[in-house]
């Protein structure tokens, strides 16, 4: 199989063959559910694990982000984290393994999460270090958000745009590459390399903003497979379809750049940093405010529908419409095949 997560077919036979037989359990395995919720003693408890493996420079401030987003998109606040680092044998040295766990100590201060174990070792087969997070969030039931919530009618909003996360991978992994294409210039390589940082990958910050400011229903981080396999996900977990109007969704100029110099689809790659969220029609343009008035772009970029059968991802005009293709795996894939 190709390199990237399961393929989607593959991935939902197996998830329906997984038996969650117990009476905590509040949110299980499926579909666009990032995170698994059981009942703790004094509020919920918000389960997440993540592995860092297509980028090796910052992989401790990807791994914490990337697994708080996901906390986040739940309503909960990340607490505590454990990191099990696995480093090749060619490239494990002292040094390395400093610089990555002062890089896991900043990203944890950032968001506030305590880091309370794991596991560090040097392992054969590796080419590259793969950093693995697991983390707990805390969050009362009246104020849990998943991504099953989601109603007809709702708005679709997308925060920031796409794709941060992947444009920050190509900068840093396939710099020489973009200079030598003249895609971009020294100084427009090192702003796309700080697309990690600002505008940053983090979502945390917007699922606050946007519970505080309306009625948000649901939220899912964008991540492998992109904006699109995201709005597969968020179909596939609510068992709604879903019209968006792709030619709304904001991808950053630089981004662009970056992804027609290496033949990526900037909406089929990772893309943590954007956020998206189905909100009460009433309150999208509330939310939306509250977005902008912290410095968050937000965008209207769909709507939930309500209409029978399998749920599925629609674009374009009602008479015209297509659906919107579901990518077998992250767009950004193939560079690290070959």
């Amino acid at each position: 199989m190709p390199v990237g997560k399961l393929p989607p077919t593959l991935l939902k036979k197996l998830l329906g063959q997984i038996s969650t037989p117990t009476p905590r359990l509040v949110l299980g395995p499926g579909i666009g559910l990032d995170c698994a919720v059981v009942e703790g003693s004094d509020a919920l408890l918000v389960l997440k694990s993540d592995p860092i493996t297509f980028a090796v420079d910052a992989i401790g401030w990807y791994a914490v982000q990337i697994n708080a987003n996901d906390i986040a998109t739940t309503g909960a606040s990340p607490r505590w984290m454990l990191a099990t680092l696995l480093l090749p044998e060619s490239k494990a040295s002292a040094e390395l393994v400093e610089r990555i766990a002062d890089d896991l100590k900043r990203a944890c201060q950032s968001v506030g999460v305590a880091l309370v174990g794991g596991h560090t070792e040097i392992t054969s087969g590796l080419d590259r270090p793969i950093l693995v997070g697991a983390m707990i969030g805390e969050v009362t039931r009246e104020r849990l958000v998943t991504p099953r919530g989601a109603l007809p009618g709702d708005r679709l909003l997308l925060t920031k745009g796409a794709p941060i996360e992947a444009t920050a991978i190509l900068a840093r992994e396939f710099g020489e590459r973009l200079l030598a294409s003249g895609a971009v210039d020294e100084h427009e390589l090192e702003t796309a390399r700080r697309f990690l940082y600002e505008p940053g990958i983090s979502v945390l910050r917007d699922a606050q903003i946007a519970i505080r400011a309306g009625d948000v229903h649901a939220m899912h981080d964008p991540t492998e497979g992109g904006l699109l396999t995201a709005l597969w996900e968020l179909a596939q977990a609510c068992q709604h379809s879903l019209w968006v109007d792709l030619q709304s969704v904001p991808v950053p100029q630089l981004s662009r750049r970056i992804c027609q110099a290496l033949g990526v689809d900037p909406l089929a790659a990772i893309a943590s940093g954007a956020l998206l969220l189905s909100v009460a029609p009433s309150d999208a343009q509330a939310i939306s405010n509250a977005m902008l008035a912290s410095g968050i772009d937000c965008a209207e970029i769909g709507v939930v529908l309500d209409e029978p059968g399998e749920p599925a991802v629609w674009s374009g005009a009602q008479q015209k419409r297509e659906l919107v293709p579901l990518p077998e795996r992250d767009a950004i894939a193939a560079l690290f095949e070959a």
